[in-house]
Protein backbone atom coordinates (compact mmCIF):
# COMPACT_ATOMS: atom_id res chain seq x y z
CA UNK A 1 0.00 0.00 0.00
CA UNK A 2 1.61 3.66 -0.88
CA UNK A 3 2.27 5.56 2.00
CA UNK A 4 1.09 9.03 1.09
CA UNK A 5 2.54 12.52 2.96
CA UNK A 6 1.02 15.48 2.98
CA UNK A 7 2.34 18.61 3.04
CA UNK A 8 1.45 20.90 5.56
CA UNK A 9 2.45 24.62 4.59
CA UNK A 10 1.55 27.18 7.64
CA UNK A 11 -0.95 30.13 6.71
CA UNK A 12 -2.03 27.84 3.38
CA UNK A 13 -5.45 27.27 1.75
CA UNK A 14 -6.37 23.86 0.82
CA UNK A 15 -7.76 22.31 -2.11
CA UNK A 16 -9.95 19.21 -1.06
CA UNK A 17 -12.11 16.95 -2.98
CA UNK A 18 -14.13 14.26 -0.64
CA UNK A 19 -16.28 11.53 -2.40
CA UNK A 20 -19.53 9.06 -1.48
CA UNK A 21 -17.96 5.90 -1.60
CA UNK A 22 -18.31 4.33 -5.14
CA UNK A 23 -20.30 7.86 -6.10
CA UNK A 24 -23.15 5.65 -6.50
CA UNK A 25 -25.62 7.99 -4.51
CA UNK A 26 -26.92 11.35 -4.06
CA UNK A 27 -26.53 11.25 -0.20
CA UNK A 28 -24.73 15.11 -0.42
CA UNK A 29 -27.68 16.92 -2.16
CA UNK A 30 -30.57 14.78 -0.71
CA UNK A 31 -29.36 15.23 2.92
CA UNK A 32 -27.74 18.84 2.23
CA UNK A 33 -29.24 19.83 5.86
CA UNK A 34 -27.70 17.26 7.63
CA UNK A 35 -24.32 17.63 5.80
CA UNK A 36 -24.17 21.58 6.32
CA UNK A 37 -25.12 20.43 10.20
CA UNK A 38 -21.99 18.55 9.73
CA UNK A 39 -20.20 21.37 8.71
CA UNK A 40 -21.03 23.76 11.45
CA UNK A 41 -20.62 21.32 13.97
CA UNK A 42 -16.67 20.53 12.82
CA UNK A 43 -16.29 24.59 13.45
CA UNK A 44 -17.65 24.13 17.09
CA UNK A 45 -13.63 21.83 17.46
CA UNK A 46 -11.68 23.32 14.98
CA UNK A 47 -10.83 27.08 13.64
CA UNK A 48 -11.02 26.87 9.82
CA UNK A 49 -12.42 29.30 7.08
CA UNK A 50 -13.93 27.62 4.52
CA UNK A 51 -12.80 29.97 1.52
CA UNK A 52 -14.84 28.72 -1.19
CA UNK A 53 -17.31 25.38 -1.57
CA UNK A 54 -19.20 23.36 -4.05
CA UNK A 55 -21.91 20.28 -3.03
CA UNK A 56 -22.26 18.17 -5.50
CA UNK A 57 -24.63 15.22 -5.15
CA UNK A 58 -22.04 12.29 -4.87
CA UNK A 59 -18.48 14.39 -4.17
CA UNK A 60 -18.24 17.78 -2.52
CA UNK A 61 -14.58 20.49 -3.01
CA UNK A 62 -13.92 23.16 -0.78
CA UNK A 63 -11.07 25.48 -0.32
CA UNK A 64 -10.26 25.67 3.16
CA UNK A 65 -7.74 27.61 5.64
CA UNK A 66 -7.20 26.24 8.87
CA UNK A 67 -6.02 28.10 11.59
CA UNK A 68 -3.35 25.40 12.22
CA UNK A 69 -2.57 23.67 9.06
CA UNK A 70 -1.96 20.15 10.40
CA UNK A 71 -5.91 20.39 11.13
CA UNK A 72 -7.18 19.82 7.97
CA UNK A 73 -7.10 16.16 7.86
CA UNK A 74 -8.97 15.96 11.52
CA UNK A 75 -11.00 18.61 9.72
CA UNK A 76 -12.42 16.53 6.97
CA UNK A 77 -12.32 13.52 8.98
CA UNK A 78 -14.90 14.99 11.63
CA UNK A 79 -16.92 16.00 8.55
CA UNK A 80 -17.17 13.01 7.55
CA UNK A 81 -18.40 11.51 10.67
CA UNK A 82 -21.08 13.98 11.56
CA UNK A 83 -22.76 13.72 8.57
CA UNK A 84 -22.86 10.12 8.34
CA UNK A 85 -24.11 10.04 12.36
CA UNK A 86 -26.82 12.38 10.71
CA UNK A 87 -28.01 10.04 8.31
CA UNK A 88 -31.07 7.86 9.41
CA UNK A 89 -30.33 4.30 10.65
CA UNK A 90 -31.70 2.39 7.88
CA UNK A 91 -29.73 4.15 5.22
CA UNK A 92 -26.73 3.55 7.14
CA UNK A 93 -27.45 -0.13 7.68
CA UNK A 94 -27.90 -0.82 3.91
CA UNK A 95 -24.75 1.34 3.30
CA UNK A 96 -23.07 -1.44 5.33
CA UNK A 97 -24.39 -4.40 3.14
CA UNK A 98 -22.95 -2.51 0.75
CA UNK A 99 -19.34 -2.42 1.59
CA UNK A 100 -16.54 -5.50 1.37
CA UNK A 101 -15.62 -7.36 4.41
CA UNK A 102 -12.17 -5.93 4.34
CA UNK A 103 -14.03 -2.03 4.91
CA UNK A 104 -16.21 -3.57 7.92
CA UNK A 105 -13.09 -4.90 9.32
CA UNK A 106 -11.51 -1.13 8.98
CA UNK A 107 -14.51 0.20 10.48
CA UNK A 108 -15.87 1.92 7.62
CA UNK A 109 -19.46 2.75 6.94
CA UNK A 110 -19.51 2.61 3.58
CA UNK A 111 -20.83 6.52 3.40
CA UNK A 112 -17.24 8.16 2.00
CA UNK A 113 -14.44 7.30 0.22
CA UNK A 114 -11.72 6.13 2.73
CA UNK A 115 -9.29 9.00 1.49
CA UNK A 116 -9.61 12.11 -0.21
CA UNK A 117 -8.11 14.65 -2.35
CA UNK A 118 -5.93 17.70 -1.15
CA UNK A 119 -3.62 20.15 -2.87
CA UNK A 120 -1.56 23.01 -1.12
CA UNK A 121 -2.44 26.31 -2.91
CA UNK A 122 0.64 27.86 -3.67
CA UNK A 123 0.03 31.48 -4.93
CA UNK A 124 -3.04 33.30 -6.05
CA UNK A 125 -3.13 32.12 -9.22
CA UNK A 126 -4.18 28.80 -8.18
CA UNK A 127 -6.20 30.09 -5.82
CA UNK A 128 -8.49 31.86 -8.57
CA UNK A 129 -7.96 28.63 -10.94
CA UNK A 130 -9.28 26.48 -8.05
CA UNK A 131 -11.65 28.82 -6.58
CA UNK A 132 -12.88 28.90 -10.58
CA UNK A 133 -13.01 24.86 -10.70
CA UNK A 134 -15.25 24.76 -7.71
CA UNK A 135 -17.82 26.86 -9.06
CA UNK A 136 -17.74 25.47 -12.30
CA UNK A 137 -18.08 21.92 -11.08
CA UNK A 138 -21.94 21.94 -11.49
CA UNK A 139 -22.19 22.72 -15.13
CA UNK A 140 -19.18 20.57 -15.85
CA UNK A 141 -21.82 17.83 -14.56
CA UNK A 142 -24.53 19.12 -16.06
CA UNK A 143 -26.99 19.75 -13.34
CA UNK A 144 -27.41 23.52 -14.28
CA UNK A 145 -26.74 26.12 -16.84
CA UNK A 146 -24.75 28.36 -15.30
CA UNK A 147 -22.95 28.45 -11.90
CA UNK A 148 -25.74 31.12 -10.47
CA UNK A 149 -28.16 28.15 -10.86
CA UNK A 150 -26.60 26.21 -8.22
CA UNK A 151 -27.79 26.65 -4.60
CA UNK A 152 -25.02 24.20 -2.91
CA UNK A 153 -22.18 26.62 -3.42
CA UNK A 154 -20.46 29.64 -2.40
CA UNK A 155 -20.68 30.96 -6.08
CA UNK A 156 -24.02 33.57 -4.54
CA UNK A 157 -21.68 34.92 -1.82
CA UNK A 158 -18.89 35.71 -4.76
CA UNK A 159 -20.94 37.31 -6.94
CA UNK A 160 -22.16 39.57 -3.95
CA UNK A 161 -18.62 40.30 -3.33
CA UNK A 162 -18.10 41.31 -6.91
CA UNK A 163 -15.67 38.56 -7.59
CA UNK A 164 -18.03 37.15 -10.23
CA UNK A 165 -20.64 38.20 -12.80
CA UNK A 166 -24.20 36.46 -12.05
CA UNK A 167 -24.09 35.33 -15.32
CA UNK A 168 -20.11 34.07 -15.66
CA UNK A 169 -19.98 30.72 -17.61
CA UNK A 170 -23.44 30.54 -18.84
CA UNK A 171 -22.64 29.38 -22.21
CA UNK A 172 -26.98 29.03 -22.90
CA UNK A 173 -26.70 32.18 -24.98
CA UNK A 174 -24.26 30.76 -27.22
CA UNK A 175 -26.60 27.98 -28.63
CA UNK A 176 -28.13 30.63 -31.11
CA UNK A 177 -25.36 31.24 -32.59
CA UNK A 178 -24.27 27.62 -33.95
Amino acid sequence: MPNFRRVFVENSYVFITVTINNRKRSLLTDYISEFKLALQQCKKHFSYEIYAISIMPEHFHTILKPEHIADYPKIISLIKMEFTKSLPNDLRQQLLQEISQSKLNKRESGVWHRRFYEHTIRNEVDLNHLTDYIHYNPVKHGLVNKAYDWEFSSFRKFVSAGFYNENWCDFTQLKDYH
